[in-house]
Parts: C-alpha cells; structure tokens; sequence
C-alpha cells in the first residue's frame, strides 16, 4: 500500500515530514525519548521517492536495534551498546523508505503496562499528565500521540502496544506472533514477543505492517503468512462476539463500554455474547504462573547487580524467574493447552472478539502506591492474546466521561490479520472495501455438515474454497436434522414460518467448476437452490425437498447445525 500523495517526502527536503519530526522531537520533553539522531544526519538520508512509505518518519521502542543508535530497553548501563544493524523490522521500514528517527522511551526491559518503570522518567497520558500512559511501548505511544511521528514501532507480549494505544487515542496493531521478524529485540518472553505499530489511523499501521511482514530465516519464530485464510476465518467479519454477563470494568470505563457496544451494534450485522473464562484464566499465567521463568531467561543476567539503573518493580518480579523449575513450566503448558482448547469453540461461529483494552485508567500516584497490583490488573484482557496465539488490534473509541481516552480491541485468531484490520478500519471510519468475488468464482451457502470444521467441509476446503463471511438466514426458514444414511446432515426448508432472527450459514467462495464437482456429491432429499439471507441477499445454497422434513427432527430452535449437533452429544 503506498501513502496518499502529499503524506510523504523523500527524508532530504528541508521541509520533508522526516527533517521536521526529527526536529519536534529533539524540541519534545525527553520522556518519550531515549535517543535521537542529529537532525543534519536525518536530513542527509536519500530516499526513493516511489518506495511504498517514501519519507514517513518513524520512533522505535528502545529494545529494538536501530542502526548506529544504542538499545538500551530502559537500562541506562546498556547505553554505550551501539547497534551495528537495524532489526529486522526497522530494517525492512526503511527499504520501504521510512525514515527512523530515534528511540522511544520504555518500562525497563518491556516488563510493565503503566509506562513508569524507566529510570529515563515515566511518561504520562497525553490528555491528563495526572494518568499514566500505559506501557512497556510508553514512548513510543506519546510520540505519536503528540503528533511527533505518523508511525512508532512497539512490542505487545502482554499488552505492551495496545495498553498505551488504548490510554492515548491510538490504533495498536499486535499482528499474528512471527509474520513480523523478532530479530534484533532484546527479548523480554521470546515465545511470546511480537513487534507492533502504534499511529493514529488503521490505513498508516497496516502499509507499516505489510513492509515488515517476512519469514526471516534468521529468526526461529519467524512464521510464513498463509497463502490463504486459515479454515473457519472469514474474509469478511460481519459476526462479533462480546462477553457474556458482568465483567471487571470501572465505573467511568464501564460506561464507554457500553457507549462501545452500541456502536458496534450498529456496525456489523450480529452482535453475540460468549463465555470469556478461559481466556481470563489463560491471562493469569503470564505473570501469576512459571512463563516468568522466560522472562529470567531472557534477560535476567542484567538483573544483577542491584542499582539506581534499575527498576526495583521489574527487579522484583523478574527475579522470582530463577527459583521456577522445569516440571513447573510443563504443568503451565499442560494447562494452557487445555485453555486454548477450551477457547477454540469461540471461533466456531464468530469472526472475532470485542474486548475493553483495560478495566481502567490508573493515575501516576495509584501506580506509585501499588505497582505490581494496578499493573496486574491492567493486564486483565490482554495478557492471554499471545499466549492463545491470536491477533488483535486496538482502536479509539469514545472517550470516558472524565475525558480520557478509551480504546477496545478486537481480537480474532491466529493468520486472521487482514479481515481484522478490515474490521477496524470500518469501526475507525476509514476505507475497508469488501473484495470482489473472483471471475471465474461463485458464492455457496451452507447451513449444515459442510461448514467450518464440520465433517463435510473438506468437501469445499479441497477445490480451493474460502469463506467469506457468517451471515443467517431470513426468518423464513426452519432447519431439520435428517433421517438419511452416513454423516449427520441438516436440511434447510422455506417453510415461511422460522424464527425471526433466522438460521445460521456460512458463505464460501468456490472455484466454479469446484461447484460442479460438489453437485455429484449432493444427495437427495439435498440440492441447490436460491437463499434469501437477512440483510435480503439471494444466493445459491444448500435446501432440502419439503418432503424429507415428514420422518426429520426439527432443531431450528438450536439456531446452527453446529449447537444442534453440541446439544446432542
């Protein structure tokens, strides 16, 4: 994706976006920076003029290496460790042509979500210095927040990017862990790290996310994107989940959430509500369980010897890493494997997963009285995201009634990156068009045993077939559960009679002769016929001959072939 025109210059104009963000910055206050480069040097920095970001200047968080500037990540004894090359991600920004100008400020060794833990001073929230700014990419957060740089590069391991962008107005994209190339982070959990954008528009943080996107073969956790979506991901989300019942919200933060869900209420075409217990119980095991054990591993040799350079909150949780032993890390394992599967069902028959970013907005002083308490907390609907191996992005929504900033986070599974940023561009206002069907293509709608990780799916999976979206019928139509041979199957029946909220279908994309190949496999009382969904689309999908529904089982109070089936196991 290539930048409007005007929103970009090469970096060696005297008036370019580059030459005039390194100077705001060296103006700035220096919390939200560690180190800089010489404005002259800025300047002289030649730049293609048609490369994708020609010119976008760019901060990056302190414990990524940029190129003849120290990483320090917050610990002032590292800062004579000059970096001879850039990290992979800042390296690949800058063939895209931005431009790098300094390193942003942190919580020490990117351990924190408060944006206090720096001895280079905490930074603040932008709209009230009295409020924290969320961390560990602190820095990096003010800086565009203030309007010193478009674009900052952050890590998210436990709500690293999306914390600050929540508390200061921003987009946080935290992409799928390994598209974007670790190397050259100081690591705080290896497993776990994952490099993201912080700016104030979707459209800026998805052109920074598509230059850094690379299978590093130098990098053991860098992962290769997908050639197409994963199975049961939908190329267009138009299905969210809430959660279900009362959650952990403060006053102030309570009401923008419902302010939040309102509106995408009016966004998309379903709104459901879902259990979210097992992922709050896979979020305590970050830091309540022995994965701190990753975090002594990484970087615990510069925990010793105590001193001023350090940070005793991140001391003191740090160091209970060295005494957790190995069968401790296993049994972790064993029960965040049983999570995920607890959790996999979520994304059976929704797109993706609104969340509140954080339950509140401490204070500076609130931090101060209990660090390792408000920190925790904060945590609370971010830490399981990487953990699970899913995707998520943050964005604004309307501020709190005290006038901060609030921000949500949609969340979806792993390799989902692109209809999620889809997603948010629509909930931020900006462009998201719907891709066009194919030529040569044809859309199938499918109520019963061919939908995502049913029996029948490979059926559409094997000749390239892609969903495109969840949708439900119109109410006019019931749904049966067969008295046929084999494989448990539906049939979908226009009685005019069904329930006004219809039944549930995905919609895939096959290859045209794809279809003629699924039309052999249909059997009767099955076939092909146009269904009317609920927002009045006509399209071709499975039905069955009324006449089959005389010896059938009427489950369409089930809502899906899918809660049919759960319901009788």
């Amino acid at each position: 994706m290539k930048l409007a025109a005007g929103e970009v210059l090469e970096a060696s104009r005297p008036d370019s976006p580059a030459v005039a963000a390194s100077r705001a910055a060296h103006a700035a206050p220096r919390p939200a920076w560690i180190s800089l480069r010489p404005t002259d040097e800025v300047a002289a920095g030649a730049v293609d003029p048609d490369a994708p970001l020609a010119g976008l200047p760019f901060g990056v968080k302190d414990n990524l290496d940029v190129a003849g500037l120290p990483t320090t990540s917050a610990n002032p004894l590292l800062a004579d460790a000059v970096a001879a090359t850039s990290a992979g991600a800042v390296a690949r920004l800058e063939a895209a042509g931005a431009v790098a100008i300094g390193k942003t400020n942190m919580d020490q060794f990117a351990t924190g979500l408060v944006g206090t833990r720096s001895p280079y001073g905490a930074c603040a929230c932008v709209a009230d210095p009295a409020y924290v700014s969320g961390g560990s990419s602190s820095g990096s957060a003010v800086a565009v927040a203030t309007g010193v740089v478009p674009l900052a590069l952050a890590t998210d391991t436990a709500g690293s990017g999306r914390v600050p962008a929540a508390f200061n107005g921003l987009v946080g994209i935290k992409p799928t862990r390994g598209l974007v190339s670790t190397g050259g982070l100081l690591p705080a959990c290896r497993s776990l790290d994952c490099v993201t954008t912080l700016t104030r528009t979707v459209a800026v943080g998805r052109a920074a996310l598509a230059a850094m996107i690379w299978a590093d073969p130098d990098d053991p956790w860098s992962r290769p994107r997908t050639p197409r979506p994963p199975a049961g991901v939908a190329t267009t989300m138009r299905v969210v989940a809430i959660p279900a019942g009362p959650i952990d919200l403060d006053p102030p933060s309570a009401a923008a959430w419902a302010v939040a869900v309102a509106r995408l209420r009016r966004l998309v075409a379903h709104v459901v509500e879902v259990d979210i217990t097992a992922f709050l119980a896979a979020a305590k095991l970050l830091y309540e369980g022995p994965f701190l054990a990753e975090r002594w591993a990484g970087f615990g040799h510069h925990l010793e010897p105590d001193g001023p350079h350090l940070d005793p909150t991140v001391r003191q949780i740090v160091l209970r890493g060295q005494a957790i032993d190995g069968a401790s890390v296993f049994a972790a394992q064993d029960r965040l494997a049983g999570l995920r599967r607890a959790t996999e069902g979520t994304w059976t028959e929704v797109d993706a997963l609104m969340l509140p970013v954080t339950p509140n907005h401490p204070t500076v002083a609130e931090v101060a009285a209990d660090p390792i308490g408000v920190n925790r907390r904060l945590g609370t609907y971010t830490n399981f995201v990487n953990l699970l191996d899913l995707c998520a992005v943050a964005v604004p929504a309307d501020p709190r009634a005290d006038g901060l900033p609030y921000g949500v986070q949609f969340v979806a599974p792993a390799f989902a990156d692109d209809p999620l940023l889809d997603l948010a561009a629509t909930w931020c206002g900006e462009d998201a068009a719907t891709p066009a069907v194919p030529a040569g293509s044809a859309l199938l709608a499918v109520a019963g045993a061919h939908m995502s990780g049913l029996a029948l799916n490979p059926q559409l999976t094997s000749v390239g077939g892609v969903l495109r979206y969840r949708a439900r019928t119109a109410p006019a139509y019931r749904l049966f559960r067969l008295n046929v041979p084999g494989v448990a199957r539906p049939g979908l029946v226009r009685t005019g009679d069904g329930p006004a909220d219809g039944v549930a279908v995905e919609v895939w994309q096959l290859p045209q002769q794809g279809l003629g190949a699924l039309l052999g496999l249909i059997p009767a009382p099955l076939g092909l016929g146009r269904v009317e969904l609920d927002d009045g689309t006509l399209i071709t999908g499975f039905l069955a001959e009324e006449y089959a529904t005389r010896d059938a089982t009427d489950v369409t109070h089930h809502g899906s072939w899918r809660a049919a089936l759960t319901a009788a196991r």
